[in-house]
């Protein structure tokens, strides 16, 4: 497991009251748990690996950097990293806040210039959701721009609650049961995403990330839109999470638990042949019982002849028994 040896908090910034530096360090400790865990339980980052960090400037991505970095201290194997922040060209982003925090900390980084704004300001009509086509061509752009620096992996910043909030957005508006995977290859086959942050809370991501004061940089592309679905469904889940204390989590273990049997995916789980294994089960514990009830009368007949040759003792002449 991804693991450091030491408990300690580090800081950059400055320095903390006791209480909360205890607090901190109680959550760090947990967020590093949770990835470490999560990068062992999926094989997310092998010996070598040049991970590609998206650092978007988001509370997320910020922590997923720094607890990366914290665990690529004492980690089992050696890997780098490289933070990559896209800049869309949206209007009066700060393009000074991120490389300034990269440099202060320590981090290769690369700052990738690709105006998808205005690609998606004209195709999007006025009041839709502009999400789906933002994400496309953020994808497409730093896919490319990973095998052009040689990174083997691509780490992005979703967490727990991201990937319950997708697998309900699939089962109600896409009729799919599916969600973010904690690791994927893409479908040209040419980069593995992966997700870290997988098993951890985007309350305590939260948490992390105001203690940490990470210059946050907010989207001004869809960050204010109204009636959002993917926030719609974030609001159905906290409220049962408000009600049912725990109900969260046991719905992310659902998705790590998955029973193809007990679905209806006809290309899952081979339903239509289901016939054919228990007629084999069946022939096979006939066979089994035959060969049973065969050993048991050669068992039968071998102790019926020993006993036979055996001489008859004292009682059994005096009382006239066969032997």
């Amino acid at each position: 497991m991804l693991t450091p040896d030491t408990e300690s908090f580090t800081d950059t910034r400055g320095t903390f009251s006791a209480t909360s530096k205890r607090d901190l360090n109680k959550l760090q400790r947990r967020l590093r748990r949770q990835v470490g865990t999560a990068i062992t339980d999926y094989g997310m980052i092998r010996d070598g690996d040049k991970v590609m960090v998206c650092l978007s400037g988001g509370k997320d991505s910020y922590t997923m950097l720094d607890i990366l970095m914290n665990l690529q201290r004492n980690a089992p194997v050696e890997f780098s990293l490289v933070a990559v922040n896209l800049d869309q060209k949206q209007p009066g982003f700060p393009e000074h806040v991120l490389p300034a925090w990269l440099e202060s900390v320590g981090v290769e980084y690369h700052v990738l210039e690709r105006d998808t704004y205005s690609i998606v300001k004209e195709k999007v009509p006025e009041g839709k959701t502009t999400c789906g086509l933002c994400s496309r061509l953020r994808r497409g752009s730093l896919y490319s721009f990973a095998q052009e620096i040689g990174a083997t992996k691509i780490a992005l910043g979703h967490h727990r609650d991201d990937i319950l909030e997708t697998l309900f957005l699939n089962m109600f508006f896409g009729g799919k049961l599916k969600t973010m995977p904690p690791k994927l290859l893409s479908d040209d086959q040419r980069n593995i995403v992966i997700r870290p942050l997988a098993y951890c809370r985007e309350s305590d991501i939260e948490a992390y990330s105001a203690a940490r004061e990470f210059p946050i940089i907010p989207c001004n592309l869809c960050g204010s839109q109204e009636n959002l679905q993917r926030q719609v469904v974030k609001d159905m889940l906290q409220d049962w999470e408000r009600q049912y204390p725990g109900r969260l989590e046991t719905m992310f273990h659902a998705v790590t638990s998955v029973a193809p049997s007990h679905l209806a995916d006809r290309e899952l789980f081979d339903f239509a042949g289901l016939d054919d294994t228990r007629d084999r089960f069946k022939a096979s514990r006939i066979d089994a019982l035959d060969m049973d009830s065969e050993q048991a009368s050669m068992a039968e007949d071998l102790f019926e002849a020993e006993r036979r040759v055996q001489p008859a003792s004292g009682l059994d002449m005096a009382l006239g028994r066969e032997v």
